[in-house]
């Protein structure tokens, strides 16, 4: 669908969820089922920002998308890109939208701006922000201060990095925050101010899209003992992501299990609080972030467990040598916070 022509060109690439869902006649509660072109047609304004192209790429619940179809959907956003679209807006269920977007940050090729937002209030209620959300991420995928940030979240008129985004409360339109450094900027009236830049992302080998491993994600809690740890290459794992406590700590009893692991498979160590780094240096007992270090697992910088998870598993598909890929995931958690992150004039 074709808004009017613009000398900018932005596609919004529709996955469903709650943005687009409605109530279905005979069945409770609502259900995606407005498609991308829905969507645009009930917001005019966005015809004085650009020419809207709309893609409906899939049409089901968050939780129901898998990495290869995050894969497939980083292939179309760079085909879009090749066939001159400036900007891409991708709209779905907010339930994964830290890992989906953090993944095609990972995935994109290209430098110009992907934007991912979705909504809290679903069209048939009061208050519903789909609309003011698409608004502002078209805007957002519209301005030149947005290229080279890789993907970004815009979610109640702020601009967060895909990177450092988390959901954070279950029903509110604000439940989304970056808590280890705060949102990149924000939308005013018909202005997108964007006064952080990031550093790039180190690029990841190209992804098998046949052969996406899976990999575990584990959440220490207070007297855990190793079984599950002991079940994960049994269970036909290729990785394994620990969210330990506090700096990335972990029971006493668990670290024989886990150093056996780590010979078999890169295992990362993150932290289960959401927000910070995992520490290096400062605690030596049995279980702490040192030890563990010392003994193989990897740690995953900024990166809280889902996303170390989502990183792990690209990784270990574009790199089947072991080594390679712990490197692979070692440099892309530098490049996360690295010096090239900038207050911007």
């Amino acid at each position: 669908m074709t808004i009017r022509e613009n000398k900018i060109k932005i596609t919004v690439f529709s996955l469903g969820g709650t943005i687009s869902s409605t109530p279905t006649a005979g069945h409770a509660g609502v259900t995606p089922r407005l498609s991308a072109h829905d969507l645009v047609s009930a917001i005019p304004e966005l015809g004085n920002i650009a020419e809207i192209d709309t893609v409906m790429f899939r049409q089901m619940p968050s939780g129901d998308l898998t990495l290869t179809d995050l894969v497939e959907l980083a292939a179309a956003i760079d085909d879009s890109f090749k066939s001159g679209s400036d900007g891409v807006v991708v709209t779905q269920g907010t339930d994964t939208i830290d890992e989906t977007s953090f993944a095609l940050d990972l995935l994109v090729r290209g430098n110009r701006p992907v934007v991912v937002t979705g909504a809290m209030r679903n069209p048939s209620l009061p208050g519903a922000d789909g609309p003011a959300n698409i608004l502002a991420s078209v805007r957002v995928a519209a301005s030149r201060d947005a290229v080279g940030l890789g993907t970004l979240v815009v979610f109640n008129d702020e601009i967060h990095a895909a990177r450092f985004v988390h959901k954070t409360h279950t029903s509110i339109p604000s439940t989304f925050h970056s808590p280890t450094c705060g949102p990149l900027g924000w939308s005013v009236e018909d202005r997108t101010r964007l006064v952080f830049g990031i550093a790039p992302l180190a690029k990841i080998a190209p992804v098998a899209l046949e052969s996406i491993p899976a990999v575990a994600l584990i959440k220490c809690s207070l007297g855990d003992d190793a079984r599950i740890i002991e079940q994960i290459v049994s269970l036909g794992y290729a990785g394994a992501v620990v969210e330990g406590f506090g700096g990335g700590h972990v029971p006493a009893r668990l670290v024989p299990a886990l150093e056996a692991l780590s010979k078999t498979m890169p295992v990362v160590l993150a932290s289960r609080t959401g927000s910070g780094e995992v520490l290096k240096e400062t605690y030596g007992y049995a279980g702490s972030e040192r030890d563990l270090l010392s003994r193989g697992l990897i740690s995953s910088g900024a990166l809280d467990g889902t996303k170390a998870r989502v990183l792990l598993s690209l990784v270990l598909s574009g790199e089947p040598d072991l080594q390679l890929a712990r490197n692979s995931f070692k440099r892309v958690v530098e490049s996360i916070t690295s010096p090239g992150s900038t207050f911007r004039e």
